[in-house]
């Protein structure tokens, strides 16, 4: 399984629009194969700063989801809303 966490920093000015686009999109990218866990979490000492995570069977299913004409579509109507560069992590659990 691989957990990914995008931290994105949003304008002010588009904070509600963004929050408004993860509420209805939310079931759409959890239909997509191989995405079991999505959730979506805002900072709450800088309210422009958020957190998705989501869970996949395996890299490849991430994968194609980033290749999937929906994320194209979003991801060009969210990085107008970018206050600075997304940062991402695609992690494993150890054995611990």
């Amino acid at each position: 399984m691989i957990i990914r966490f995008v931290k994105l920093e949003i304008q002010a000015k588009h904070i509600h629009n963004f929050k408004e686009l993860t509420k209805h999109e939310k079931p759409d990218i959890l239909a997509f194969k191989g995405c079991s866990y999505l959730e979506v979490m805002q900072d709450i000492s800088n309210p422009s700063i958020f957190f998705t995570q989501s869970h996949w069977e395996s890299e490849s299913a991430l994968n194609k989801y980033r290749k999937s004409d929906f994320f194209r579509r979003n991801w060009e109507q969210v990085k107008q809303w970018f206050k600075n560069k997304p940062e991402a992590w695609s992690l494993s659990k150890t054995n611990n």
